[in-house]
């Protein structure tokens, strides 16, 4: 079956007044009003946006105040416009390039720099005199690397460093991977240039070997280099609780190496210690959690003590906050919530021994809410009010903190408070006449019944500024869903510029939904591709009683994981939706990364029926409906042979379906204009939709 580029032939018959194919967009149903209404909708979002942050010295707040960046100063109750003019944008941070690890670590003292090199570590003066090889074992023929981790540790674990220098300076820990059980991924890349290039990576896909890790430690003054017992004399297997080893750290004293280990399957996390100098090991604390996974890099702060340290744990279904003392006892909870989760520790008082953090204790697990607690566990109390979500941020000195609460259809506005969180200036509200001069339709928020027949979901739908509740409108829902992922939001929500395309907007919440405990989402384990997907159906079927829903034209897009949550929407359940456009897609769990995937799918040999329901190539042959796919040919994440084992499968089952393919580009997601093409195409020509 020949696959068609994007609908050309089939706009050509349905609009003939279409002169030329390369200028459709500009000629579709609902282009001039896109276009006019998108500078107009920017301008709102940046009039709405409300962040605030303090100067070192916590003289003076930094905020935003109808798109322009404002300072209020404590000292004179001056409100002026900051340094930097028009804000809102958010900078790059710096780092290593995904997945990878920077090539090298200075001291803490200033003095000495340890380097990656030829798979091997190498220690210098800062000046690069006095070069001294840590490693010689280091080969690319055995392959065995000292002072870098496995992509997968980089992507999945948030190992941006394989080197760490002791506090003082005189020791240095370093990763050793062995890589040789590790298959080899190979992805072309370079393909516009006349040659191409090919790009190797030693990427365990789920349920095949992963790499063997271990750890030592380097005496800058002895020159000796001690292993790290990091299995406890146990063989590296599936089980072992050191399968994995990563967020590794010192004790702040530098007596310990410190570092989180799990076995394979994620469900056991052990926070752990050791010596430097014997290499021996011992469990600080243990979390467990049989149903599923466990967090494997909870929340860690110490005191200045350098012995006591709030943890995180989520052993009550709920996450919570701990203090614990570094040999393993549990001093007290700070404290133990069992009907909703802490979301972010905002302040350490030690001098008041307090501990002020943020809770999801609002009207719902949306609003988070700041509390204020004793470090002996007891007094714990809400500071904020609780019909908002609330955003805050504290002076340095603790004495004020500045409070930006909304909510998904009330606009910021942004307090000065005490720490008790008492108010003492409103120093910006944001004006929404805005949607009253453009005719703006308020976000709305809704519930529905999750698949399961008594999970209470949430959606948000986005309406054009034209609405008329008397006509039909096909629907757009924009989705990720993956494990933790939120569709809904109380922050203050502007249109969509799609909904000026003629088009109702669409977020939904799944039971991958964040916030609601660990045991609502024990429902994905092992079920991801069925539980989220059963649940974005039932959110579309929630809408269909609203005579302005146009049942038969209701599209889905997405990336990544929402690409993947696009073409199975699409594929099983052609009732509900009829279009998808699937970009940078997972399509069987098989191709992805272990880490990620056995942690919330196990393996596929001990999940087969999962992973089987989960493959959009099981669905292949119920196509019914319209689909464009897109990937990027140097796709290092989502590798580029998951869409083309769909695009085989497809075609196998003689479908008709659209492939946009992005030439050297990497993880990214299709040109947004012929998107659109596509959607109004499909859902708006051809689908009869609504009278512009």
């Amino acid at each position: 079956m020949k696959i068609r580029t994007l609908a050309v032939a089939l706009v050509a018959l349905a609009l003939p007044a279409f002169a030329s194919a390369q200028s459709r967009l500009p000629t579709m149903p609902g282009y001039e009003r896109l276009t006019a209404m998108t500078p107009e909708l920017a301008q709102v979002q940046r009039n709405a946006s409300s962040t605030a942050s303090w100067a070192e010295d916590s003289e003076s707040v930094t905020f935003m105040l109808a798109g322009e960046r404002m300072s209020f100063d404590l000292a004179t109750g001056q409100i002026t416009p900051a340094e930097g003019g028009q804000g809102g944008g958010r900078g790059r941070r710096g780092g290593p390039e995904r997945g990878r690890q920077f090539v090298e670590a200075d001291s803490p003292d200033g003095i000495r720099k340890a380097f990656y090199r030829d798979r091997n570590i190498y220690i210098s003066n800062m000046d690069g005199t006095g070069e001294v090889q840590v490693t010689t074992d280091g080969s690319e023929a055995d392959r065995i690397k000292y002072g870098t981790a496995s992509w997968v540790y980089g992507e999945e674990l948030g190992q941006n460093t394989a080197m760490w220098w002791s506090p003082d300076g005189s020791k240095l820990a370093f990763y050793r991977f062995d890589e040789s059980p590790v298959q080899d991924f190979y992805l072309q890349m370079t393909q516009t240039d006349i040659q191409s290039s090919l790009d190797i990576e030693a990427y365990p896909k789920a349920g095949t070997d992963n790499p063997l890790v271990d750890m030592f430690v380097f005496d800058v003054a002895s020159g000796e280099v001690t292993e790290i017992d990091v299995r406890d004399g146990q063989a590296f297997t599936d089980d072992v609780v050191g399968h994995y080893v990563y967020r590794v750290r010192w004790s702040p004293d530098g007596e310990e190496v410190l570092f989180n280990r799990t076995n394979r399957r994620q469900n056991v996390m052990e926070f752990t210690a050791c010596s430097p100098d014997m290499g021996s090991c011992r469990v600080v604390i243990r979390e467990e959690w049989p149903a599923s996974w466990t967090s494997n890099r909870p929340y860690q702060f110490f005191l200045e003590d350098g012995e006591r340290f709030i943890w995180e744990s989520e052993r009550n279904g709920w996450r919570n906050y701990f203090l614990y003392d570094l040999s393993g006892e549990l001093l007290n909870p700070l404290p133990s919530h069992d009907s909703f989760e802490a979301a972010g520790v905002t302040r350490v008082d030690e001098e008041n021994g307090l501990l002020y953090y943020m809770a999801r204790s609002g009207d719902n697990h949306m609003k988070q809410q700041l509390h204020r607690v004793r470090l002996d566990g007891l007094n714990d109390e809400r500071l904020t009010d609780p019909a908002f979500n609330h955003n805050v941020s504290f002076a340095s000195n603790g004495e004020l903190f500045v409070d930006v609460s909304q909510t998904h259809d009330s606009p910021p506005v942004t307090v000065l408070r005490t720490a008790e969180g008492s108010e003492v200036r409103v120093l910006a509200q944001v004006d929404d006449s805005d949607f009253d001069r453009l005719g703006l339709e308020r976000v709305e928020m809704f519930t529905f019944t999750s698949a399961d027949g008594f999970t209470e979901l949430h959606g948000m739908i986005h309406k054009p500024s034209n609405f008329d509740p008397s006509k039909k409108y096909p629907v757009l829902v924009s989705t990720y869903s993956g494990p933790g992922w939120a569709g809904a939001r109380e922050s203050f929500t502007v249109p969509n510029r799609y909904t000026e395309a003629g088009f109702l907007y669409v977020t939904l919440d799944a039971r991958s939904v964040g916030g609601k405990g660990k045991r609502a989402l024990d429902a994905l384990y092992e079920g991801m591709g069925v539980v989220e997907i059963d649940d974005l159906a039932a959110g579309i079927r929630s809408l269909w009683d609203r005579p302005y829903v146009n049942r038969e034209a209701v599209g889905i897009y997405g990336t990544s994981y929402g690409g993947y949550a696009s073409a199975m929407a699409l594929l099983r359940y052609p009732d509900v939706f009829q279009a998808a456009s699937a970009s940078s897609s997972v399509t069987d769990w098989r191709h992805y990364d272990t880490i990620y995937t056995e942690r919330y799918m196990y393996t596929p040999q001990d999940n087969t029926a999962g992973y089987d329901a989960g493959s959009a190539m099981t669905y292949a042959a119920n196509l019914e409906g319209d689909l464009l796919l897109y990937y990027g040919t140097a796709d290092n994440n989502v590798h580029p042979n998951n869409t083309m084992q769909l695009i085989a499968a497809l075609q196998a089952a003689g479908k008709s379906f659209e492939v946009q393919v992005g030439p050297d580009r990497g993880h990214s997601g299709v040109n947004p204009d012929r998107m659109m093409e596509f959607f109004i195409q499909h859902l708006v020509i051809e689908k009869g939709g609504i009278v512009f």
